[in-house]
């Protein structure tokens, strides 16, 4: 059986879905909830290519995602996104 590739916009709705569970999770610090925040908004913009809004969101999520006061949940939501945002190429 074949297992078929997810296309660059279902990755990005994955990312998406996950983003909101960071944004909405109280336990997350703020700044960790603004740079998912800033990285849905830069993912829902569909004048740009795919490949263009994962980078923007993989730029904002790469610094926090080495942030000691990230929990441990949070980062490795945020590693689950960043390494499929990375795959999306046009």
């Amino acid at each position: 059986m074949a297992v078929r590739q997810l296309s660059s916009e279902e990755k990005i709705r994955m990312a998406m879905a996950i983003l909101t569970t960071i944004v909405n999770d109280a336990g997350v610090p703020r700044n960790i909830r603004r740079a998912a925040a800033n990285a849905l908004t830069y993912l829902r913009d569909t004048r740009l290519s795919p490949a263009v809004r994962a980078a923007n969101a993989v730029g904002a999520l790469d610094e926090v995602s080495q942030d000691p006061n990230i929990p441990f949940h949070a980062r490795t939501k945020v590693w689950q996104i960043l390494s499929t945002l990375e795959t999306i190429r046009d």
